[in-house]
């Protein structure tokens, strides 16, 4: 069963994916040359650097989650089309989908990357990741029953209900962390009026803090979420847990009772049948020219977090952030309007712009320009240039107005239950 596209006189585009890549990609590719086809399996985007704050009620989950229909309404040759891909033939230059197969012409692939358990089953099984709005929406939920459940337990495992587990130091993991002591500190003591909030041990496990960053901004950072109560916890590794006694297992024996993990430890690119073994290097992340094309395939190229290409500065590859991501898909339809017009193509040079993290309120750190901004002024550069960032006016007003309510008010609406069961 094919896949039904309204047929055109244009070459076809597919794209797979929605994140930065794929709408940098579609934003910046003529619809006058290329017929535009977006396949992925949520019908909207999410702005990933804010979805940490969805777990505590700072932000709803709207403000920050775009539908694809209304991003590319504009766009007379674009279609979307709600499914999974199961499999690239670059051979027939067709994908297969669950909901039929349909050819391209050319293929640029932003899938993305997933979270990394390091194939361990039963901390997959167990951890919580934080990739996407709806696993932060269930971190929400557990944070909350949690809570509640610990109001009235009576078991030699108490403990556990108040102790939160972060597993890695990267951006992901200070945020969070930072998120929970002052989630801890304002927001629970009026919510839950009768816990005891020194109960509450907020640890956070990695060998290193914002290790992608300069070390000036990692000792800022580990120093601010000391101050902030965070538990830093440098030299173990979580190797298992323990469902019985709900206990978080470290290399050297030594345990914490929690039963929230929140494993933001790293990130695997995601799997696609059909993209050569001989193409796929390490992460799982599929190997590129200086093009972008796909090693080994046919007008196939990727970006973003499953692409990986190499220069002198980056002989590893890049990291895997959104302004990597946006830069390599602007290439990529940048080079394929030029080729339509008959023009030569432009090689990939990323321009490093910078990287940041907050870590709470009034905290955040800044590498930008071989300069390092930490405290105040980094967390106002952050909420600029986050603010700026966000899809859509009307977005930006209500993430604004949140930030100014909670910033005085620190009403964290963290009551509602949005959806019960496990992962």
């Amino acid at each position: 069963m094919n896949l039904s596209i309204p047929e055109t006189d244009k070459k076809r585009v597919v794209v797979i994916g929605g994140g930065f890549a794929g709408i940098t990609f579609i934003n910046n590719i003529d619809e006058n040359l290329y017929q535009t086809v977006l396949i992925d399996q949520n019908n909207y985007h999410q702005f990933q650097p804010l979805i940490y704050q969805v777990t505590s009620s700072g932000l709803e989950a709207a403000s920050i989650c775009f539908p694809f229909r209304r991003l590319f309404h504009k766009k007379k040759d674009f279609h979307f089309r709600l499914t999974k891909v199961l499999s690239v033939d670059s051979q027939k230059k067709t994908i297969k989908t669950g909901l039929g197969t349909l050819s391209y012409d050319y293929l640029v692939i932003c899938a993305g990357a997933t979270t990394n358990f390091r194939g361990n089953k039963n901390i997959e099984k167990v951890g919580l990741p934080m990739k996407s709005v709806e696993e932060s929406i269930l971190i929400r939920n557990r944070m909350i029953e949690n809570i509640e459940a610990s109001l009235t337990a009576t078991d030699e495992n108490k403990d556990s209900y108040y102790n939160f587990v972060v597993v890695g130091g990267g951006a992901t993991g200070v945020e969070i962390s930072g998120l929970l002591s002052e989630m801890r500190r304002y927001v629970l003591p009026k919510n839950f009026k009768t816990i005891d909030i020194e109960k509450i041990h907020i640890y956070l496990i990695s060998s290193s803090i914002l290790a992608s960053m300069s070390e000036q901004a990692s000792k800022c950072a580990r120093r601010d979420l000391e101050k902030m109560g965070v538990e830093i916890i440098a030299g173990k590794r979580v190797v298992d847990y323990d469902e019985k006694t709900h206990s978080v297992i470290m290399d050297d024996g030594s345990t914490i009772k929690a039963r929230i993990l929140i494993w933001v430890s790293g990130v695997i690119a995601v799997t696609l049948d059909g993209v050569p073994e001989t193409s796929i290097g390490k992460g799982g992340r599929i190997m590129c020219n200086q093009y972008m094309e796909v090693s080994g395939m046919d007008s196939v190229f990727a970006a973003g977090d499953i692409a990986v290409t190499t220069e002198d500065a980056y002989p590893n590859g890049h990291p895997q952030m959104a302004q990597v991501a946006m830069q390599q898909a602007k290439l990529i339809a940048k080079n394929l309007n030029a080729v339509a017009k008959g023009k030569e193509r432009k090689t990939f040079k990323y321009v490093n712009l910078g990287s940041m993290a907050t870590i709470g309120r009034n905290k955040a750190v800044a590498d930008i320009g071989g300069m390092h901004f930490s405290g105040f002024i980094a967390w106002g550069m952050w909420m600029v240039i986050h603010l700026r960032s966000i899809l859509g006016v009307k977005n930006k007003i209500i993430v604004l107005f949140d930030w100014i309510i909670n910033y005085f008010n620190y009403i964290g609406s963290l009551r509602l239950l949005m959806f019960k069961g496990k992962r």
